[in-house]
């Protein structure tokens, strides 16, 4: 077996360099990342990064281990690779051998934590900071005010009832999360789910004045799936419906059935939420199920929202190896489309 072809053998971007600093064999995988025209070109000439330079610089003047970093391009994004260079023997001269790991995908789930944890940290830290700040008001100036002390007394329970949404909502997702990779496999009938998430937000409708009307229920076939989940989906997409799709207006909740969905590579049955609200802008539609993404963070706050409802509800479908679509036209309302497979 040839040098090249147990370099070839390696499944990760291998390199190897021999004693004239000259690349002698490159595997598929590292011509796909450094080019074709690799072999037999130096490697100062040929990989032109500083951080991998250096590290294969000493690994031949020390003669042991050292590791550096490559960073390219794959279509529209960066990849990060380590290097790990290691001194070997080849044809009787001091050779290095590299071989690259990509790490992208930590870097990036490394960012999504500092990024989950900074939101979280701002989230809490507002209403924290608004507590402290009418306790010490109740403990000076305020003590013997009747009705300064009801009037912030009356904030500070909507501040902590606000901390208490954030915190429920975390653990929703997270108990979300852990199931993730679980299909469900229990027979339900979604109509039956979408009329219980009506009736827990009947009194909400009735109070602005707002209609919710059921339709195609005949399409509602049973599908497999976990019916308090959906029935949370469910709750979520109406709720939402009722708060931004203004008052003495109409939800439309309803069912048809998809005989091929191209996502899904199956039936569906599809259950669409409509609202006559003001709409959304396109530009923020695709990020409308990231954690603690607002298009209007004053006015959901006010209305009660964490910001982490539709990551959950997002979460629960991919469950259900479903998919969710929001369409929308400002001034015309917005659509939230849940397509479930039948089988």
């Amino acid at each position: 077996m040839t040098d090249a072809s147990l370099v070839d053998a390696i499944p990760l971007p291998t390199v190897l360099i021999d004693d004239e600093g000259r690349i002698a064999a490159v595997n598929s995988a590292a011509a796909e990342v450094f080019g074709q025209t690799l072999s037999g070109r130096h490697y100062a000439m040929a990989i032109r990064q500083p951080r991998l330079l250096d590290a294969i610089d000493r690994t031949f003047a020390t003669q042991s281990a050292h590791e550096g970093a490559y960073v390219t391009t794959a279509g529209l994004r960066d990849v990060t690779y380590t290097a790990y260079c290691r001194p070997l023997r080849f044809n009787g001269g001091a050779a290095v051998l590299i071989c690259l790991m990509d790490r992208s995908e930590q870097d990036q789930a490394g960012m999504m934590r500092r990024d989950f944890v900074a939101n979280v940290s701002h989230e809490l830290r507002t209403p924290l900071t608004a507590l402290l700040g009418f306790i010490e008001t109740l403990g000076g100036a305020a003590r013997d005010d009747p009705k300064a002390r009801d009037r912030f007394l009356a904030i500070m329970r909507g501040e902590a009832e606000r901390m208490n949404r954030i915190v429920k909502d975390l653990l929703s997702l997270s108990r979300v999360e852990e199931e993730e990779r679980m299909r469900p496999t229990q027979p339900i009938t979604p109509l039956k789910v979408v009329e219980r998430a009506v009736e827990a937000l009947r009194p909400q409708a009735e109070k602005d004045g707002t209609s919710i009307v059921i339709e195609g229920a005949e399409a509602a076939a049973q599908i497999p799936g976990d019916a308090d989940q959906l029935q949370q989906v469910m709750t979520n997409l109406v709720e939402n419906a009722l708060k931004y799709g203004g008052k003495g207006g109409k939800v439309t909740i309803a069912f048809s059935q998809v005989e091929r969905d191209a996502s899904l590579r199956a039936p569906a049955l599809r259950i669409d939420v409509a609202d006559q609200g003001e709409g959304i802008d396109p530009i923020h539609l695709p990020r409308l199920t990231e954690r603690f993404y607002r298009v209007d963070s004053h006015r959901s706050r006010q209305m009660g929202g964490t910001g982490l409802g539709l990551a959950i509800v997002k979460h629960i479908i991919s469950r259900h190896r479903g998919r969710l679509s929001i369409s929308s036209t400002p001034g015309q309302g917005s659509v939230f489309s849940v397509f479930l497979p039948l089988s």
